[in-house]
């Protein structure tokens, strides 16, 4: 008989030259420094896999359960399980970068390329995101970075707490100081760094690594704002909001204020990441405890669920092309 049971998994984290002490102060976790800027919460990737927490394959790494039980993920193709959560804490602005798509990061990095997406958990007055800039070819976009033209190139949009943004391969990005988010993306660890505010790392004494060569071959020019296909429906007291269902992955919140009985008609695993409050998950008439800063996977071995209580969860499941 096939485990129909969620998958809870425990963080790893890693410290950043941007990173805080948000992940403790939020959620309270064991954070190995005032430094720590990711949760890697939901990861089978080599840089930091998860660790099941609970249930018969407890002790196990996301990437050694997706090797050897591909059945409880619908027995997906693919070397690698698809998709990272994460969380960030930004105490500074990140260093602005560009992704690869899946073919560059093939050739050059060996991995899957990076398109990725924010929810925002938190974030200061003022807090604002690079997103995008305002070159129209990409020999102006090289012009401009050679010639540290930032303020002309870069564009920022102003972020609120429970914004979503979208962020395809080939988009100029960084998250800014003082934002928490929670991120969904391609499993990739490659980033392209083009400007990082002349930074000096403390731990070399150099300034870090550019790769202005790797975001000028990748960027995507001229610039162009994401269609979201954004849809909002009602599961008895739970409303959720489809924020993005792309190529890679779908990205939804589901704002818990009572009980919601789910069915899963799609043969896809399903993500998520209790980001406030709590309730109860039940499946087979099991309950399972979800409070604040929990990350689960349910496997396609589940087709049917209920949430109950009052919480804030992020869930995502695989797109079409993971």
């Amino acid at each position: 008989m096939q485990m129909a049971e969620p998958l809870f998994l425990e963080p790893v984290f890693h410290e950043k030259i941007w990173g805080g002490t948000g992940l403790r102060d939020e959620f309270g976790y064991d954070i190995p420094s005032d430094h720590t800027g990711e949760a890697w919460a939901i990861s089978a990737h080599p840089h930091g896999p998860a660790t099941i927490k609970n249930g018969p394959y407890k002790g196990m790494k996301l990437n050694e359960l997706w090797d050897a039980h591909r059945e409880l993920f619908g027995n997906a193709k693919g070397d690698v399980f698809p998709l990272l959560t994460k969380i960030l804490d930004a105490n500074q602005d990140l260093s602005v970068q560009v992704h690869p798509d899946n073919e560059y990061a093939r050739i050059h990095e060996g991995e899957l390329g990076k398109t990725e997406s924010w929810y925002v958990i938190k974030a200061k007055p003022g807090a604002k995101l690079y997103y995008g800039h305002n070159a129209q070819t990409r020999e102006e976009f090289a012009d401009m970075v050679h010639g540290k033209e930032w303020k002309k190139l870069l564009r920022t949009v102003p972020v609120h707490e429970g914004d979503f943004f979208y962020v395809p391969h080939g988009m100029v990005h960084a998250v800014g100081s003082g934002i928490m988010v929670l991120e969904t993306q391609q499993s990739s660890d490659t980033t392209y760094r083009m400007y990082d505010f002349d930074r000096v790392d403390k731990k070399t004494g150099k300034l870090r690594e550019l790769h202005l060569q790797q975001s000028i071959d990748t960027v995507e020019v001229p610039f162009k704002n994401p269609v979201l296909n954004h849809e909002e429906w009602d599961v008895g007291d739970v409303h959720v909001t489809q924020f993005v269902m792309a190529e890679y992955f779908g990205v939804f919140k589901l704002d818990v204020k009572g009980k919601g009985d789910f069915e899963i008609k799609d043969n896809k695993y399903r993500l998520m990441s209790v980001i406030d409050g709590s309730a109860s998950l039940t499946v087979d008439g099991q309950a399972y405890s979800l409070k604040k800063g929990d990350h689960l996977i349910l496997p396609t071995t589940i087709s049917c669920y209920t949430l109950d209580g009052s919480a804030t969860i992020i869930a995502s499941k695989p797109g079409d092309e993971a």
